[in-house]
């Protein structure tokens, strides 16, 4: 089955699309590389959805128009993914969406939004569609996240050691798959939410990230605002735990900043890049994990890269492009696969490593212009309804 996955991050800079070719072969998933494709979102759409973002107030009315927005611009990157990738031929098409708020209420996640109505990819791709993938491990208890840790499962089972897989997104997490146990998996902290923030209003809008991490290199840690900042009671709870911009949003960076000295552009970034290395660290160290395998825009930030080195002396930092993954494309072929076992009945989740109180088959599945293809269609189409007595 060719399989696309979409995924838009925390970031929310862009969307990326990963093609698939997926199989079952007895007790394994078979997934072959068919490559990726990425665009931004457009700039006044991005600045919507900021402005949207907790703790802002919005409408219904905005809410509503995001939700078509998204939509499109997903189903852009998808047709454009099932033409360049797939030769016009997909199968299916897996779209997380845009993550907007994920409700967290004393440690528990109690709902989880994502926008992007997915009858906007069915209707322009003709593919059938898996969305809102999220919901259904959140109803049976879990946090909804990182859903990528079925995945970091499946693929690191019998690597030797502790192996840790990270995703350093807006948010970084991590899966740990230590042999003869319960794989968990959770949220570390941000690894660039905080550090975008803080590059974008540096730089009056002119960037959107710290850029190969230019600022941070020539920037000195600021050690009294790391301290404030490593005081934040999330990284001491145990997990599984998940978090988002709900908590690690700009208000929440001016309130570590509001008392101390000026901190300067440069020395703000080099901090904020050392918090991110820092909780990284500090969760691969507490499950004694003997080597990190990294994904994600963060993977594209050396001077991240190299603190997390440092922090972990001793213990390999690789991408995952090192084991044949793409590190750019992790999650959107990590969604790929979470759909093709939903259209195939198979739980995608991992329950130890959300929470959940049981493992769930993800998402719903609409139909493309052919319905289902994994599934036959009536030789005749109804025409009547004829209403019978129970006997």
């Amino acid at each position: 089955m060719r399989v696309i996955g979409m995924m838009s991050g925390t970031s929310f800079d862009g969307i990326d699309a990963a093609a698939a070719d997926l199989e079952l072969d007895g007790d394994r998933i078979v997934l072959r590389l068919l490559g990726g494709v990425s665009a931004p979102y457009p700039h006044e759409l991005r600045a919507r959805i900021a402005a949207a973002l907790p703790p802002a107030a919005t409408t219904f009315e905005e809410v509503c128009r995001l939700d078509t927005a998204i939509g499109q611009a997903f189903a852009d990157v998808a047709a454009a993914a099932n033409a360049q990738l797939c030769a016009g031929r997909a199968d299916l098409v897996v779209a997380h969406g845009q993550t907007v708020f994920h409700w967290v209420a004393d440690g528990a996640v109690r709902g989880t939004l994502q926008l992007g109505q997915p009858a906007w990819i069915a209707e322009r791709t003709g593919c059938a569609v898996v969305a809102d993938l999220r919901s259904r491990d959140v109803a049976a208890g879990g946090q909804g996240a990182p859903l990528v840790s079925a995945v970091d499962v499946l693929w690191l089972r019998g690597r030797p050691g502790v192996p840790v897989a990270l995703n350093l997104g807006g948010i970084a997490n991590v899966t740990v798959a230590p042999p003869g146990t319960h794989a968990i998996a959770f949220d570390t902290g941000p690894a660039n939410a905080l550090l975008d923030i803080a590059v974008s209003d540096r730089t009056g809008g002119r960037l959107t990230c710290d850029v190969d991490g230019a600022m941070a290199a020539r920037g000195r840690v600021d050690g009294a605002l790391l301290e404030r900042l490593l005081a934040e009671p999330y990284y001491a709870r145990d997990p599984p735990k998940t978090t988002g911009k709900e908590l690690f949003h700009r208000g929440y960076l001016g309130r570590a900043l509001a008392g101390l000295p000026p901190v300067a552009d440069d020395d703000l970034a080099a901090t904020l890049t050392a918090l991110s290395a820092r909780t990284v660290g500090d969760a691969v160290r507490c499950v004694a994990g003997t080597e990190v395998i990294a994904a994600g825009g963060g993977t594209r930030n050396p001077t991240l890269m190299r603190m997390l080195a440092e922090e972990l002396r001793g213990v390999p930092v690789r991408a995952s492009d090192e084991l044949g993954l793409p590190a750019a494309w992790k999650e959107a072929y990590a969604f790929a696969l979470l759909g093709f076992c939903t259209v195939h009945d198979i739980p995608a989740t991992v329950a130890s490593c959300t929470g959940a109180r049981h493992p769930s088959v993800l998402g719903v599945v609409l139909p493309g212009r052919s319905g289902f293809p994994w599934r036959q269609r009536p030789e005749l189409m109804p025409r009547l309804l004829e209403i019978a007595q129970a006997p």
